[in-house]
C-alpha cells in the first residue's frame, strides 16, 4: 500500500506523528519494516526484532525473511510492520507542513526587508557555513583580532 491521496478519509481523522509512532522501543519478536534502504534490503522490507540493545543509540539486531540478521540497525529507520503505511502517510503530511512553514517563513522575511528591517537582517545573517555549521562574523572578527595580536 502507498500513502493516500489528500482526499482519502485519513485527512479527516487524526494521524500520529511521525515522532509518536516511533516513541517507543521495540523488542525481541516484534515485526518491524525499514524506513531506509540498507545494504542488501531495500526501504520497505520486513523483519523481525531479534536483539534489542543500546543506552543513548537505540539500535537492534533485525532478522530478515531470507533467514539473515543484520545488527546495528538504528531506532530511527524502523517502524512497527502495523503502522508502516500510517508512518508513510504522517511523514508525507510532515513534509508538506515542513514545506509550508518555510514558504511563510520566507514570505515573512521578505515582508521584513521591504518594509525597510533590511539592515538589521543582513548584519545578523552575516558569516559563514563551514561543514554545515554556520559561524557568525563576530567570531571571524575575533579571531582575525587575536592572530593580529598574537603575530605582532
Amino acid at each position: 500500500m502507498s500513502a493516500q491521496p489528500p482526499s482519502a478519509p485519513l485527512d479527516s481523522v487524526a494521524v500520529p506523528t511521525t515522532a509518536e509512532l516511533q516513541a517507543r522501543t521495540y523488542k525481541r519478536g516484534e515485526k518491524v519494516r525499514l524506513l531506509e534502504d540498507i545494504p542488501g534490503y531495500p526501504a520497505g522490507t520486513a523483519g523481525k526484532i531479534s536483539v534489542a540493545n543500546g543506552i543513548t543509540w537505540k539500535r537492534y539486531w533485525v532478522r530478515f525473511a531470507d533467514g539473515n540478521a543484520v545488527g546495528h540497525v538504528g531506532h530511527d529507520i524502523l517502524v512497527r510492520a502495523k503502522e508502516y503505511d500510517t508512518f508513510l502517510v504522517a511523514r508525507d503530511r510532515e513534509a508538506i507542513e515542513a514545506e509550508k512553514a518555510a514558504e511563510l517563513a520566507a514570505s515573512a522575511a521578505a515582508a521584513t526587508a521591504e518594509a525597510g528591517g533590511g539592515g538589521e537582517a543582513a548584519g545578523a545573517g552575516a558569516g559563514v557555513e563551514v561543514n554545515g555549521v554556520f559561524i557568525a562574523q563576530s567570531w571571524l572578527d575575533k579571531s582575525a583580532a587575536a592572530r593580529a595580536r598574537l603575530s605582532g
